[in-house]
């Protein structure tokens, strides 16, 4: 593994360095695994009820600070004010879900057994995890994998992407205003090296990672070396099929909106717009008008018809380098997809079309503001360019005639289906993939039933 530079805040509207922070010394690191294992022994002792009401806690501060947590996560990522807010709100209520069902969720199960006596399957956590966490929503991607954990009665350290301190600091610091026990929850800012050691060291039962396919592939080698429990949300590459609309001006505005959240950088984006040739044109034609009517914005100061920087200068030069490759090689770009200035990291929305498996955009996945819309003249045709791809997180599919598209959304090789809408979103609905999008689920009641030792416990007659 490469070691990475030390964690820092750069102002992505600016390109301004504003903070650095050391990665974690050895014995820090140390320190953590030593805290989470003797933490373990008394939190898993802990009443349900008493972890419950203390996660509890922590939603409500997440309400408490919202305006202050929104802000730091703006500055440090560049995303819309308007929709930091939206994830403090988020994180505040996965807490809250969890909270509320957890004694539903963990309860014991009894089985037939049919040699007599008693049969139940006891929900028992695993020990010391280990979360890695991404950039892009540095609230909500901690928050679905500590809420169900916390509450478990596992014990957790986690590492957040470097570009991401502060929040990792108000999360910690939130989680201990909350009264969770020391050892219980502990940030370190770990290198690539120190993570390795971690998942190596057998006190450590289980990791999670949300990030590329790169980092999961390295980090499912480690664990599986030493026989460790992983959850792996990696990328994606969503097919959002159009097989008809009535109001084709809406159902642009719907995509568009979609493809834009977060500038694009979202794991389960609407990566690949496929559209039925009957309104192909008309939808192409609207949505280029969509992007060249928009102008770079302050993300602190969101306003309509204004976009925000992406994450960091690396994250806009992969970017143009796929565009770019795709447009050398035969593809359409109807607008945008310019590197912005000399202060910041803005990338002009864009859309492209005509894009074939020879490109780059066509296997890979455009982590920012492009939107690929590709032709397509039949539901058959929309289905096998929509399995055509690594990738399978989730995927949505449009139609007036519900029974047309949940026909296609069920041949989807995905982990997540809609139909009529871009995702089913709530604390309460499972989040995960198939193929090189990972594998695990976090949310809703299978997001308590990964990092869980199901223990057959059985009395005889």
């Amino acid at each position: 593994m490469t070691e990475p530079t030390n964690y820092h805040v750069t102002n992505p509207a600016t390109g301004e360095l504003l903070e650095t922070f050391p990665a974690a010394a050895d014995v820090e690191v140390e320190a953590a695994l030593t805290n989470a294992t003797v933490a373990f022994a008394t939190w898993k002792a802990t009443p349900l009820e008493a972890r419950a009401e203390t996660a509890l806690r922590v939603s409500e501060l997440f309400t408490d600070r919202a305006d202050e947590l929104a802000r730091t996560i703006s500055r440090e990522m560049g995303k819309s004010l308007t929709e930091s807010e939206e994830e403090v709100e988020f994180a505040s209520a996965i807490f809250a879900y969890y909270a509320k069902n957890a004694a539903e969720f963990t309860a014991n199960r009894e089985i037939e057994s049919y040699s007599g006596g008693k049969a139940v399957i006891e929900h028992l956590p695993m020990g010391p995890l280990l979360g890695i966490m991404p950039w892009n929503f540095p609230y909500y991607q901690v928050a679905r994998f500590v809420a169900p954990n916390l509450i478990m009665g596992n014990t957790i350290i986690l590492k957040h992407a470097e570009s991401c301190p502060r929040s990792a600091l108000a999360i910690e610091q939130l989680l201990q205003d909350a009264g969770v026990p020391k050892g219980v929850y502990t940030n370190v800012f770990a290198s690539h090296d120190q993570v390795a050691r971690m998942i190596a060291d057998q006190r450590l039962r289980g990791v999670s990672l949300t990030g590329s396919e790169r980092a999961g592939a390295a980090v499912a080698e480690l664990a599986g070396a030493h026989l460790k429990k992983v959850v792996l949300e990696l990328g994606g590459s969503d097919p959002y099929i159009v097989l008809d609309a009535d109001d084709v001006a809406a159902a642009v505005d719907t995509a568009w909106k979609t493809r834009l959240y977060n500038m694009g950088q979202a794991c389960n984006s609407n990566k690949r717009i496929i559209v039925s040739e009957e309104i192909y044109d008309e939808f192409v034609d609207r949505m280029a008008a969509r992007a060249q009517a928009l102008q770079p914005g302050d993300p602190m100061e969101p306003t309509l018809g204004t976009y925000s920087p992406m994450s960091s200068m690396v994250a806009v030069g992969l970017l143009k380098e796929q565009v770019d490759d795709a447009v050398s090689k035969g593809a359409k770009l109807h607008a945008g997809g310019e590197i912005l200035g000399d202060r910041g990291f803005y990338f002009s929305p864009a859309v492209l079309t005509g894009v074939t498996p020879s490109m780059r955009a066509y296997s890979e996945e455009l982590f920012g503001p492009v939107a690929v819309v590709y032709r397509v003249d039949s539901d058959e045709e929309a289905v096998r360019l929509a399995n055509d791809s690594p990738y399978g997180l989730g995927g949505a599919v449009f139609s007036a005639d519900v029974e047309r598209a949940s026909a296609v959304a069920r041949q989807l090789e995905v982990g997540m289906a809609n139909v009529n809408t871009p995702a089913a979103e709530g604390p309460e609905i499972p989040f995960g993939g198939v193929k090189n999008s990972g594998y695990g689920r976090e949310l809703g009641p299978l997001g308590m039933d990964e990092f869980v030792s199901k223990r057959l416990f059985y009395i005889a007659e």
